[in-house]
């Protein structure tokens, strides 16, 4: 009979995604703008809109609108594939 050994099965399937690069990427939504400052501040905040798979600059008329939406650090949007509206520009 085979026996798993939990911690050395976890070690496996890690080194395996680390290699393959099929780690996921930390997205960290939050309901207040104070707060995704507070994560990430050297960065800027955007609202990203996870319907149309968007984000939204402060200043544009999308910002902060709608229920489908959080507030998140510009560069965890990126790395996570959201892309940049150009829609509503000021």
């Amino acid at each position: 009979m085979f026996r798993l050994h939990i911690p050395a099965f976890a070690a496996l399937v890690l080194q395996c995604c680390l290699v393959h690069g099929a780690a996921a990427l930390p997205l960290t939504p939050f309901r207040y703008e104070a707060q995704a400052q507070r994560h990430c501040p050297g960065d800027t905040v955007v609202w990203l809109n996870f319907k149309s798979g968007r984000y939204y600059l402060k200043g544009q008329q999308r910002y902060a609108m709608g229920l489908d939406g959080n507030f998140v650090c510009r560069s965890e949007a990126r790395d996570s594939g959201y892309r940049r509206s150009l829609l509503g520009r000021r």
